[in-house]
């Protein structure tokens, strides 16, 4: 055996008087004002933090390290990164404005010389640099001046905090090391306005010695084949390296271990569930759905067919089907929706599909009555504008049997629809729904089963997302675009271009072509800068397009009219359709090859995707045109990566590494896992690694609860089960 990342093998009277020790699991649990130096105030201001007790504290792992090495401003050279002890000599500063920048800048110096220290988008640093104030900061060195990047208050001269019991004046940085010879390495935790680094290092160095009490979740075996160390020694090493090799071996050994356990607690969630109820057995295929794939006016692609084979092990394998299908705009998932649905109806069964909107409900029952027209099969309508008349008869079908097919908004879900036979539930643009609406709807299946779910989203998912998110389910991916969809190519345009871009669109719509303009608003607003929908439509009407036919599209239309404005645009009697998002999905029109996107930077990735998915379904080549009216860099890369990049799996990977994990769906909801330790997508080699070995035991084990696993799943509860981690979405 080596000691922690290293190559030195320890003798045997070092492993014999190796200290004993059991892990008591609930130390870790204990709030934080067990620690010297927190009071109510504190503890409550580090809850809002996220750190409400011990264990908290421990997996709050540094941001990174500052060598605390300190230079001296005189021996400074320019554009040198370097950490220095300085006070404020100059005049308490206010925050100011350059440009889009918003900055606090104050004279600061030490014995060798003075400079002054800059600090970006964030004015709130003002109020703490008092004349006298003692700093230590990190930082880059012009030769005229000091940009800031990580800072902190070396003391208190009479400021905020001074002689606070609840907020202790800081003492010389040196004196906060655990050992001044064991290394220069200070770490540096995320920390709040009201909780200062130094604080959370100080609450830190108390917390170690409980950290061998941290449950080891990574069985024996594992850990012996992987050469890991204990979580405790990685979580000391983590917080107080001895020097930077030290750093990377630990950090991944709690990475690894922390995706490790909540894959298995996905894989395990995954396993009870198919498990807790049986599902209907469908069988296998028969004349229905033989005759309508034979009425498809096109060929099915490669992956639609093997996408029917996946469905097809799923229907019949007496376990409910929980599959997402994602798929690349105008990929086809609506087919293999359909094909879904006609399985139970064939079999005996009831469908239903829940969609986030009644424009995209109302667009796929368009889109039903197309695809099923040659076999008749009736289907209703169930929304929140549906008439009661309509409504009641629709309850009283599905209640009794005789209507096997229903499309719906989440009034599918309201207590009063009840389901004679439910086998079958497609749930589109599911990440639009919360967890207890999808199960609601899963409740509905026949008594003592599980009907069949069949998820759906439009928006392609990285598979570092897919694993942490949706790891309890099966995945099927579209790829391939079915024949005679047209590349459709974007460009980014200039204000100063918006003539010739207009001059563009208009020569497209003389050629008898159709566009749609997508605002970000509805209408004019005071308080959000953008262009709205209502307002533009007007304006073109008597500007740019006053030669032609100029229709309108919001949410907040009432259903009839939102209908009539896509029945008139899709039958030609409208060249433009100005709207907003709520195109986004479900609308085909193949005549329509001009996108223009207003306020572009507003929308993220996958929805500029999406929007420009609307063109480019018929023969003719299509455009897309970006507007942006102010976009910040990142922005700017966002707009740059959907002009460069037609691929939506690759944009969404792209969109991963520019927003992160918890943004890629374009709105973050509640159950989306959050790590302490691990970073996507920089760790998506460690989660791999951790799902192929979760995979691995289940085949070696059979079960994750199987005793030779030591205490896999309660590990895996504790962290992830409750607390900041969140609950993990089913």
């Amino acid at each position: 055996m080596r000691s922690f990342a290293g190559e030195r093998e320890l003798g045997r009277a070092e492993l014999l008087n190796a200290p004993l020790h059991w892990p008591r699991p609930s130390v870790l649990e204990q709030g934080l004002g067990a620690l010297r130096g927190i009071g109510p105030k504190t503890a409550e201001a580090a809850a809002a933090a996220g750190l409400r007790n011990v264990g908290d504290l421990l997996y709050h792992v540094p941001r990174r390290h500052r060598d605390l090495r300190i230079r001296e401003l005189g021996d400074l050279n320019p554009g040198e990164t370097a950490t220095v002890l300085v006070e404020v000599q100059g005049s308490q500063p206010r925050p100011f404005r350059k440009g889009r920048l918003r900055m606090v800048s104050v004279k600061v110096g030490d014995e060798t010389g003075h400079v002054r220290a800059t600090w970006f988008n964030q004015p709130w640093v003002a109020s703490k640099l008092t004349p006298g104030t003692e700093l230590l900061m990190t930082g880059k060195f012009s030769g005229k001046g000091f940009a800031v990047r990580e800072w902190e208050l070396a003391s208190s001269a009479g400021g905020a905090g001074a002689g606070d019991p609840e907020h202790p004046a800081q003492g010389s940085p040196n004196s906060r090391r655990r050992d001044p010879q064991s290394s220069a390495l200070v770490p540096l935790h995320s920390a709040t306005e009201a909780i200062r680094p130094a604080q959370i290092r100080d609450w830190v160095e108390q917390a170690i010695p409980l950290a061998p009490n941290a449950i080891e979740g990574l069985p024996s075996d594992l850990r012996a084949r992987r050469d890991l160390a204990t979580v405790g020694d990685a979580l000391s090493v983590v917080h107080f390296p001895k020097d930077a090799e030290e750093l990377k071996p630990a950090y991944e050994r709690l990475a690894f271990e922390e995706l490790f356990l909540h894959q298995a607690l996905l894989a395990s969630r995954k396993g009870s569930h198919r498990t807790a109820r049986p599902a209907p057995r469908l069988g296998k295929p028969g004349d229905l759905v033989a005759r309508w794939l034979d009425s498809l006016p096109f060929e099915p692609t490669g992956d639609q067919l093997g996408a029917f084979d996946e469905i097809e092990r799923d229907l019949d394998s007496g376990q409910p089907m929980q599959r997402l299908l994602m798929g690349e705009v105008g990929s086809g998932k609506t087919v293999i929706a359909v094909y879904s649905m006609l399985r139970a109806l064939e079999a005996g069964f009831q469908a239903a599909l829940m969609a986030p909107t009644e424009t995209l409900a109302e667009q796929h029952a368009i889109t039903l009555g197309r695809l099923l027209a040659e076999e008749a099969i009736p289907f209703a309508l169930l929304t929140g504008s549906t008439p009661a008349a309509n409504r009641r008869r629709a309850l009283n079908q599905l209640a009794s049997g005789e209507l096997g097919l229903i499309l719906g908004t989440h009034a599918l879900i309201e207590p009063t629809v009840r389901f004679a036979r439910l086998g079958l539930v497609v749930v589109d643009e599911q990440h639009r729904f919360g967890v207890s609406q999808r199960r609601a709807l899963d409740e509905k299946g026949v008594e003592g089963m599980a009907p069949h779910v069949l998820h759906m989203t439009a928006t392609p998912i990285p598979r570092t997302l897919a694993l942490t998110e949706y790891g309890d389910l099966d995945t099927t991916a579209l790829h391939e675009l079915p024949a005679g969809r047209q590349p459709v190519t974007t460009h980014l345009v200039t204000e100063d271009q918006r003539g010739t871009a207009f001059e563009f669109l208009r020569k497209q719509l003389r050629e008898g072509r159709q566009a749609f303009v997508v605002c970000p608003l509805v209408g004019e607003s005071e308080k959000v800068a953008g262009k709205a929908a209502a307002v533009e439509a007007e304006r073109l009407r008597e500007g740019e397009l006053r030669e032609f036919r100029v229709g309108l599209l919001h949410g907040q239309m009432q259903s009839t009219e939102k209908a009539e404005a896509m029945r008139a645009f899709a039958a030609r009697e409208t060249d433009v359709l100005v709207s907003t998002t709520v195109i986004e999905v479900g609308i085909d029109v193949a005549n329509a090859t001009v996108m223009i996107i207003e306020g572009a930077e507003r929308f993220g990735v996958s929805q500029l995707h999406q929007l420009r998915g609307r063109v480019g379904r018929g023969e003719h080549p299509s455009q897309c045109l970006l507007f942006a009216e102010e976009a910040g860099e990142t922005a700017q890369k966002r707009l740059a990566a959907v002009a460069r990049e037609g691929d939506g799996f690759k944009l969404a990977e792209i969109d991963l590494e520019l927003r992160g994990a918890g943004e890629i769906l374009g709105t973050r909801q509640s159950g989306l896992a959050r790590f302490a330790v691990a970073k996507l997508p920089e760790d998506g080699p460690l989660l791999l690694e951790a799902h192929r070995e979760v995979l691995t035991l289940l085949q070696r084990h059979g079960s994750l609860s199987d005793p030779g696993l030591g205490p896999l799943l309660d590990a895996a509860h504790r962290r992830f089960g409750t607390g900041a981690a969140g609950p993990i979405p089913l």
